[in-house]
């Protein structure tokens, strides 16, 4: 009876976690990381659920796009990396579920997505990421 009992309830015991990140105030950038620049327990127990990061969205690299950059401040540019340059811990690349309606630079917002964690080169834009959110939605802070 015990062992049926914890049986149902491991499918909820199992996914608490990631719900409580998705559901939680929204995560800084830097939270990702330690300070050697691998991933921290907080990501690596994220990856592959939905978490709410808040941030400023760079400008977009193309019109038109479902990918943008989120920054930890306002920046005018968009920063773009290279496969092999340090991952600065401060961006974060997202790819929404459409079309990305471009908010100003200055204007904070929360992103929520599925984390991802690795490296990966967008196929299309050539842009190199460390860490993204994927299946995003986002909306002014």
């Amino acid at each position: 009876m015990i062992r049926r009992s914890l049986l149902a309830a491991l499918p909820a015991l199992i996914l608490a976690p990631r719900v409580a990140l998705a559901a939680a105030e929204p995560i800084n950038l830097r939270d990702l990381y330690n300070k050697d620049l691998s991933f921290s327990d907080l990501a690596l127990a994220a990856e592959g659920g939905r978490i709410t990061v808040a941030g400023f969205m760079a400008p977009p690299l193309k019109a038109d796009s479902v990918f943008f950059v989120l920054t930890k401040t306002p920046m005018a540019v968009c920063p773009f990396c290279e496969p092999g340059m340090p991952w600065p811990d401060d961006i974060l690349a997202v790819y929404a579920r459409r079309v990305v309606d471009v908010v100003p630079f200055n204007v904070p917002i929360t992103v929520t997505g599925v984390l991802e964690l690795g490296d990966a080169v967008d196929p299309e834009l050539g842009f190199y990421s460390k860490v993204r959110l994927v299946d995003a939605s986002f909306a002014r802070a």
